[in-house]
């Protein structure tokens, strides 16, 4: 492409979506090219009036003149409008989750796969834009470094999404299995659930404790306890909640060499000065190894971090950036998220690689009769 500006159309004018309006209207990379939304009421009458405007998504796509799409619909329309832009041979950043359950990820990735054996040029993200956040690149590039030797817990407390009951009652689509396809895994973990397996990878094992509409009138898990194992003998936990006020963010990624904890917006690393194994095998009578400790500054958060990754995608387009969130890792998340249900449907530890079929089929049992209220 030798233009400097990709022409974008935006599916889906909710909240998200009118602030991706404004950030590609924003860019220097990006032309805002058409908008699409079954309800245009969504919109006030007289705003964008000079960009073209759809109510149906595949006359966008026939109509406007587009090099790539935004998605920013409900979750369940997802890999059918990346399959159809794909296919057209348009680029597409979607939002996140890339699917509710992970035999539609996995169709939507084998056909991406096969939209770019045609055309290997397309570019295909997904907005996980959390991994812009300074915190969680400095996390990532000590875990690199080997500062904390190898891993032994990763333990995240993520209890303040807390929402209201107006929150849900406002979109219709909320809170229900049919429309949402999940919860707190589904509407606000994706971010965290990516950062989870970007930082340390993906266990062999799950075992979910989950609680549906505990604090709210609604049909999907609010309330999340996961024990993650690893095959090296690391373990994890994902504790979640929308229930929860003030509610606690913490992570705690423990090594043989030390720990980091994130919390407050602050990064700390203890060093231990040898290895825990050491002390563990050749310490005498009592004590506990010297331990220094250490504030680590990192980047200040972006305050566009969506801006931050649609850029990136325009990039991508345009000169071969490498992407901050190829859409394939959507699909650990996606793993994660299902893994805990099935755990906690079955109330039994869930072995990786998931049976996406057996979870498929319990996502359709619930759609028809939702489970009782925790």
């Amino acid at each position: 492409m030798t233009r400097d500006k990709v022409k974008i159309g935006i599916v889906g004018i909710g909240s998200i979506g009118t602030d991706h309006v404004e950030h590609v209207i924003a860019l220097p990379n990006t032309e805002l090219a058409a908008i699409c939304d079954r309800r245009f009421a969504l919109l006030e009458a007289d705003a964008y009036p000079d960009i073209p405007r759809y109510t149906a998504y595949e006359r966008m796509l026939e109509a406007a003149d587009l090099d790539a799409v935004i998605i920013a619909t409900p979750h369940y329309d997802h890999p059918d409008m990346c399959l159809q832009a794909l296919e057209r041979g348009l680029h597409v950043l979607v939002e996140k989750p890339i699917a509710v359950h992970v035999q539609e990820a996995r169709r939507l990735l084998d056909g991406a796969r096969a939209a770019k054996r045609d055309n290997p040029d397309l570019v295909f993200a997904a907005m996980f834009m959390q991994r812009t956040w300074g915190q969680w690149r400095k996390v990532k590039s000590i875990i690199e470094s080997g500062a904390l030797g190898s891993l032994i817990r990763c333990t995240w407390i993520i209890t303040d999404w807390f929402r209201t009951q107006h929150y849900f009652d406002s979109r219709s689509w909320r809170g229900a299995w049919g429309s949402e396809g999940g919860g707190v895994l589904m509407n606000q973990c994706p971010h965290n659930l990516d950062l989870y397996q970007w930082l340390v990878g993906m266990p062999a094992r799950v075992n979910g404790q989950v609680s549906f509409g505990k604090h709210h009138r609604i049909e999907v898990e609010d309330e999340v306890t996961a024990y993650f194992e690893y095959d090296n003998g690391m373990v994890g936990h994902f504790i979640a909640s929308t229930g929860e006020s003030p509610g606690t963010n913490r992570l705690e990624i423990v090594g043989d060499c030390g720990k980091l904890v994130f919390e407050h917006d602050e990064l700390v690393l203890y060093r231990n000065e040898w290895p825990s194994s050491r002390h563990i095998r050749e310490a005498g009578k009592g004590g506990k190894l010297p331990v220094t400790r250490e504030q680590v500054d990192f980047e200040a958060r972006q305050t566009n971090q969506h801006e931050w990754v649609i850029e990136n995608f325009a990039d991508a387009i345009l000169s071969g950036a490498e992407l901050i969130a190829p859409a394939e890792h959507g699909l650990n998340s996606a793993i994660l998220n299902n893994a805990i249900i099935l755990s906690a449907h079955k109330q039994a530890t869930v072995s990786l690689p998931l049976d996406s079929q057996e979870y498929a089929d319990l996502l359709q049992a619930y759609i028809a009769r939702p489970p009782a209220h925790s």
